[in-house]
């Protein structure tokens, strides 16, 4: 049995360091593991992936919020994210059916002016981080202007935005100016016929544009989110490893998850433990970076990389007991789990004229009614949700 754990520690230069450091634990595993070791997978998926697990308890409580935001299980939510558009530039396979998706007409989408009344009242009841999404944020003309009203309301700290980055780059300039602070470009693929398939667009060279524009302009890390499927890009996990080495880019790769007209199939998933799994093999020095409680993703360092990676283990390691994140959608609805069919309607009681306090009453009871957990894996397949152009990016 030792010897099969010291043949796997040599086959995995990454785990030669973390076996010295972690004997003991190493040494109990043996002892508990009367079936043998079959494979490195049973390492990682058994154990190496939770002793990478977060620790979070020395992280400081966050500053105290408005009872609106605190949910019954006791989470805060000061992180929301809000939809501009559900028109998007790209048509990602993951995102949306072949056919498309109707649309909501544009009078019922939410008013520059609505977008910053209801981000106002989430803010000045404790919310300190915002992310603007899509569809794709950066078609909305007035998408300068919104990030401009939303850095100068009192008590953000952080204004992002997820984009495809199709248009990114020549807008970038002066959304940093209207105090876009964040920004995670998608990028499922670094080949451009492979992309051109998964989008049914071309514009691989403009992502990649806009991402070396990011970094120019200061932004650091950039964030490329990485969506991985099985048959697809699952081959490339150590290419966008290789993006970190010399640049400060922080690769986040995202479990597939399913959505309506996605045509999600748990054989495509590739989980995180599969994924650390290609990574540590493939990198010397790995690293577990200590998140804050609220983290959505396990992050990690690589010896000699200026930037870092990043798993978000939606579907394998649900994040919930620490979640503080809130969706507001194009359409004025309002979400608080992504995974969970309920939405309220901000946007009608809105134009009725209800008053502040009517509003976050709507808002407070949605956020009690908050379940703890989303549900497993195969459940959330089957649970009638919305496409994810609908829902934000």
């Amino acid at each position: 049995m030792r010897y099969c754990i010291s043949k796997i520690v040599k086959w995995h230069p990454g785990l030669r360091n973390f076996y010295s450091a972690n004997s003991t634990v190493m040494s109990h595993i043996l002892q508990k593991n009367s079936n043998g070791l079959t494979s490195t997978s049973d390492v990682i998926d058994g154990t190496i992936s939770k002793m990478f697990a977060t620790s979070c308890e020395k992280f400081p409580a966050d500053e105290p919020v408005s009872n609106m935001l605190v949910d019954s299980f006791g989470r805060q939510h000061t992180y929301l994210r809000i939809s501009l558009t559900e028109r998007c530039n790209l048509r990602c396979q993951y995102c949306m059916p072949a056919e498309g998706v109707e649309l909501t007409p544009s009078p019922q989408i939410l008013s520059q002016k609505e977008v910053l009344r209801l981000a106002n009242l989430f803010v000045s009841s404790g919310v300190t981080k915002i992310r603007l999404t899509g569809g794709e944020p950066t078609i909305r003309k007035d998408i300068d202007e919104i990030c401009l009203q939303l850095s100068k309301l009192r008590g953000i700290r952080t204004l992002a935005m997820t984009t495809n980055g199709i248009t990114l780059a020549n807008k970038l300039p002066r959304l940093k100016e209207c105090g876009l602070s964040l920004l995670n470009i998608s990028l499922d693929t670094l080949v451009p016929a492979k992309f051109e398939f998964m989008t049914r667009r071309r514009g691989h060279e403009r992502v990649m544009k806009s991402i070396d524009a990011a970094i120019e302009l200061g932004y650091n890390p950039v964030k490329v989110n990485c969506v991985v499927m099985r048959g697809f890009n699952d081959d490339e996990i150590c290419d966008f490893v290789e993006l970190t080495r010399e640049k400060p880019i922080n690769v986040r790769f995202i479990e597939f998850m399913p959505f309506d007209g996605n045509v999600w199939n748990s054989k495509k998933l590739v989980s995180y433990s599969e994924m650390l799994d290609i990574v540590v093999r493939s990198n010397k020095g790995l690293q577990r970076i200590q998140d804050h409680p609220s983290e959505t993703a396990k992050n990690f360092r690589i010896d000699g990389h200026q930037g870092t990676v990043s798993f978000i283990t939606s579907m394998t390691e649900h994040f919930c007991a620490g979640c503080n994140r809130l969706r507001l959608l194009a359409d004025g609805n309002f979400k608080v789990c992504l995974f969970g069919p309920s939405e309220v309607s901000l946007r009608d009681p809105l134009r009725c004229g209800a008053d502040d306090n009517e509003l976050k009453e709507i808002i407070g009871a949605a956020i009690k009614r908050k379940k703890a957990a989303h549900a497993g894996m195969l459940d959330i397949a089957k649970t009638p949700n919305r496409p994810m152009i609908h829902i934000g990016g």
